[in-house]
């Protein structure tokens, strides 16, 4: 319970009276049904003893049918559709809110999460969250107002009746579902993972489908996703047998009290002590009162899977490593970050799980200048520019732009001054303008075109229908190269002021590499540019060239000399 309002109770505060108008139309409801089954009762068994006593208003019963039967459909429509509303609108809410803390997610962050998985939280965990408003939250409060009122009722007319209700009413709708919730929570815990182990099995095996095949290890593949789909099986098969088993006892409940309810009803109608009309009517009232007890039910054996559910959404939105994380930008001062300037990082330092990474490093390139970084894969060359970007947290050092330390910069001022072309740069589904527009939303046709001229894919974007091609998801309808050269055309549209690339002309064909290189002064004009690649550059594309070695840089003259005098 505490953690569904934790994710819930923001919405329900400020929407407070479609909730409140969701939980009386149901009541509404519930009185208008368990009312039409008593007045039936009575009318009928009324309208059968008139035959004998001709003594009997039917005008009056008659017109109390027909009134709750249409009480009830209103009623019923009404809180089919304010409920909807709650549920969907809370669904939404929820599911925004945890898509935009994903967004803020670093890399470092995401990579804990598989991606079947954080789509299974999206998902299937928040429309999981609405059985707890629609199948114990609404239910029970029925069952209170409602059982309260009709136990008076009863009571009213045979007091011992109206206390056996009551007391038969707590359990089925109190400790029952209490102890049905204790059985079957570990089972519910076991249904979310399973579930989500499912999803990222599907979803990482449709990713890697070519490989698998080309390696013949379907199969293994295959046999996880059967063990994953055996583990769901079991534990929902545990969690159904025990609601089943839960609504039996119910059953009997209800049985035992109208077995009671007949013996006690038909021993005061024999002492004249109840008519037996106003008997009749109660026990189907009654009767048509445990009809709203069974989705507590239902609720109850689900409830565990609820908890998962809430627990997993909550990990992302309003988990102990968020809320540090909130409250450490919200302790940055927000400075203000010069549209030019000289990049320095000083004694920077990264590590991964205490391995260090980058130990010491130093670099300091003036505005307009252009430099190199090679190394050896996993030197730390990509965790450099991601660092710079600050997505990758510092262990110590400091890095500033025009004398300003980015970590009191804001991250979309941060963004508009630098822009970062990383080894997996996406192409998102939609058209080729929709995907450069991205970097710059005013940009001109004119200006489209200028940067697809320059990456040399203007002429491949004629051929498949301009700007307003379709690429696909992925950009599957591109080669390798021409995405590559997409996401690139997207860099230089961007108005930033430093430029970061990570193997830029990763997928192209040398001559189109060199041709690029060779334009890049006079594409790049006085922004800084900082390429990491391993491709040779053509003479005087860079300024400097620099060797990503044992954490820190080196000159590539320097360590030339160093390996000649080697």
């Amino acid at each position: 319970m505490k953690l569904w309002w934790q994710l819930a109770g923001p919405w329900i505060k400020q929407h407070w009276r479609l909730s409140i108008l969701a939980l009386f139309l149901a009541l509404s409801t519930v009185f208008a049904g368990v009312g039409l089954l008593t007045v039936s009762g009575w009318f009928l068994t009324g309208a059968f003893l008139a035959g004998s006593s001709l003594v009997f208003n039917l005008f009056v019963p008659s017109a109390l049918v027909r009134g709750l039967s249409m009480w009830r459909i209103a009623s019923r429509y009404a809180e089919r559709v304010c409920g909807h509303m709650v549920t969907l609108d809370l669904q939404a809410e929820i599911r925004t809110g945890s898509f935009a803390r994903l967004a803020a997610f670093k890399p470092a962050q995401l990579a804990q999460y598989r991606d079947g998985d954080l789509l299974a939280r999206l998902i299937n965990d928040i429309e999981r969250l609405d059985t707890f408003f629609l199948l114990i939250i609404t239910p029970v409060f029925t069952a209170v107002i409602a059982g309260t009122f009709f136990s008076l009722l009863m009571g009213a007319a045979l007091p011992l009746m109206g206390w056996i209700l009551l007391v038969v009413l707590c359990l089925a709708a109190g400790v029952l579902p209490y102890l049905l919730a204790r059985k079957t929570a570990a089972a519910g815990l076991e249904v979310q993972a399973a579930n989500a182990e499912l999803r990222a099995l599907a979803h990482e095996a449709i990713a890697a489908h070519t490989d698998l095949l080309v390696f013949g290890v379907s199969h293994l593949a295959q046999q996880q996703f059967d063990q994953a789909g055996l583990r769901l099986a079991k534990a929902q098969q545990r969690v159904t047998q025990a609601g089943s088993f839960g609504a039996l006892i119910q059953q009997f409940l209800m049985g035992a009290l109208v077995l009671a309810l007949l013996w006690l009803g038909a021993n005061a109608q024999a002492q004249q002590e109840l008519s037996a009309p106003v008997w009749v009517g109660l026990l189907l009232g009654t009767m048509g009162l445990f009809e709203i007890l069974s989705p507590i039910m239902r609720g109850a054996a689900g409830l565990g899977a609820v908890q998962a559910a809430a627990q997993r959404i909550q990990d992302l939105t309003i988990g102990p490593a968020a809320n540090t994380q909130a409250k450490a930008v919200q302790a940055q001062p927000t400075a203000i970050l010069p549209a030019t300037g000289p990049l320095h990082l000083q004694d920077v330092c990264v590590a991964y799980e205490n391995q260090p990474v980058l130990n010491g490093l130093d670099l300091c390139v003036d505005q307009g200048q252009r430099i190199a970084i090679r190394g050896l894969s996993g030197t730390g060359k990509t965790t450099l520019l991601m660092a710079i970007m600050q997505v990758q947290p510092l262990s110590s050092g400091t890095i500033t732009y025009g004398s300003v330390n980015l970590t009191a910069v804001n991250s979309p001022l941060l963004y508009q001054r630098m822009a970062l072309l990383s080894q997996h740069s996406p192409v998102f589904m939609g058209t080729i303008r929709h995907n450069l527009l991205l970097a710059d939303p005013q940009a001109s046709d004119e200006r489209l075109w200028e940067v697809l001229q320059q990456v040399h894919l203007a002429n491949h974007i004629e051929q498949i229908g301009g700007l307003d091609a379709w690429v696909g998801e992925g950009g599957n309808t591109l080669s390798t190269g021409q995405i590559r050269r997409l996401c690139l055309a997207r860099i230089l549209l961007s108005r930033a002021s430093v430029w970061l690339l990570d193997e830029p002309t990763s997928g192209l064909d040398k001559a189109t590499a060199d041709a690029w290189f060779s334009n890049l002064q006079q594409v790049a004009q006085d922004r800084t540019v900082i390429i990491v690649t391993h491709a040779s550059l053509p003479s005087g594309v860079v300024d400097e060239n620099f060797i990503l070695a044992g954490g820190r840089l080196h000159p590539q003259a320097q360590q030339a000399a160093k390996k000649n005098t080697a």
